[in-house]
């Protein structure tokens, strides 16, 4: 079978490559710790799951606005204003097939063979490969644990070049949890106004951060309008993954551009999904606090089990849910015991296939020597994959 070239220059997500092989193992009977999933535990909130249920009753289950419902557009923007103080109108809202569709189509309209677009690395798996399948080419900047895994402007201003199109910010950060403090975004801004280059905000974490570190958008500074494109979700904030419901912001004929294409591809959103979510967006939001309080719990008995193996460290994460341990010391001989593996690929593999854990190598995400473990599970599973980590890392296991 002869495929495109576009499509043989990506690969399957890592993180769904380790969910379906975890899946494989739980099919058979087998306890895994999984750390693999990045989607919260919790169940989407009631008063969003009646909305879908009257959505149901009231037989609105026909083809909507190929940009989503108009009732939804003006909410997103409404919400998007009082809980990060942008000031946007309907016109300037597209709504997607979730987060993912929605960093897709802006890459499809926007970016084309010879442009470049710049990824602070760790980076979210996808982000590269839909820059790749667009013709585009991805040009990483180096983040450092001890800044938080937070990207600064002279790095960015330093990779800019005449081919740059486009920057992905994603903050709070999938895999490392970093977090690009207001000041710092605004300067960013400021180098991507200067250099005419596209800044995309992505927002999915927003709700989730931890002390000191506040819900932020760039779309909020003064001046972002002309540069600034919003990419936002109601999966991680409202627990709803599944449902599907992504949403772009920005210029009215950069939207118009979305619409056109998603025309021709997905049309609209799934019409119960949006009015789901048209609840989430004017309902109460009082289960976010109720689970960034867990997630916070759990954030702290994740990150000082992982400090306490031997050879481990891990930086405090200042959103998301994910750690994201240094394992670097594991892949070579020191201390008189031998290197686990050659690589954390090759790690994650033995943790999953001996010790029953499943956790995402960080290859995957640009940074080899590091693991992404996702906390959205319970604080039992928590301490139970610790405790597999810790007989792993010291070889108990290991060798087996």
């Amino acid at each position: 079978m002869h495929l495109t070239d576009r499509i043989n220059r990506i690969q399957i997500s890592p993180t769904a490559a380790v969910i379906a092989e975890a899946d494989k193992l739980k099919s058979r009977g087998v306890d895994v710790a999984d750390f693999g999933p990045g989607e919260p535990d919790f169940p989407t909130p009631e008063h969003i799951k009646k909305a879908a249920i009257k959505a149901i009753e009231e037989n609105k289950s026909k083809y909507t606005p190929t940009g989503g419902i108009m009732p939804l557009r003006e909410a997103i923007c409404a919400w998007h204003k009082r809980e990060l103080g942008s000031s946007c109108e309907a016109k300037e809202c597209a709504v997607s097939v979730g987060g993912k569709h929605s960093i897709f189509n802006v890459m499809s309209v926007l970016v084309q063979q010879g442009d470049e677009v710049i990824i602070p690395a760790p980076y979210w798996v996808s982000f590269p490969d839909i820059v790749k399948y667009a013709h585009g080419t991805p040009v990483f900047v180096e983040t450092r644990p001890e800044d938080g895994f937070s990207v600064k402007a002279a790095a960015i201003e330093k990779a800019i070049t005449p081919k740059t199109k486009l920057l992905i910010l994603n903050s709070p950060s999938n895999p490392t949890g970093g977090v690009v403090p207001p000041d710092e975004f605004e300067r960013i801004l400021a180098v991507c106004k200067k250099h005419n280059v596209w800044l995309m905000g992505d927002e999915c974490y927003s709700h989730f951060t931890y002390e000191p570190h506040k819900p932020y958008s760039i779309a909020s500074a003064a001046g972002s309008k002309e540069n600034v494109i919003i990419i936002g979700s109601v999966s991680k904030t409202f627990a709803m993954t599944g449902w599907r419901i992504g949403y772009t912001l920005g210029p009215e004929a950069l939207i118009q551009a979305l619409i056109k294409l998603q025309s021709q591809s997905t049309s609209n959103a799934t019409s119960i999904a949006q009015y789901a979510a048209l609840e989430a967006m004017r309902g109460s939001m009082e289960t976010v606090p109720l689970m960034l309080a867990e997630y916070a719990k759990r954030r702290k008995r994740i990150v000082e089990g992982l400090r306490a193996i031997p050879g481990i460290t891990c930086e405090w994460p200042g959103g998301a849910f994910y750690a994201f341990p240094d394992i670097s010391a594991h892949l070579s001989s020191g201390a008189g015991r031998p290197a686990l593996a050659k690589s954390c690929t090759e790690i994650s593999r033995l943790l999953l296939e001996k010790a029953h854990v499943a956790v995402v190598p960080g290859e995957a995400f640009g940074a080899p020597g590091y693991l992404r473990l996702s906390y959205a599970t319970s604080l039992e599973r928590i301490d139970e994959g610790l405790r597999r980590l810790e007989r792993f890392f010291s070889r108990a296991e290991a060798a087996a």
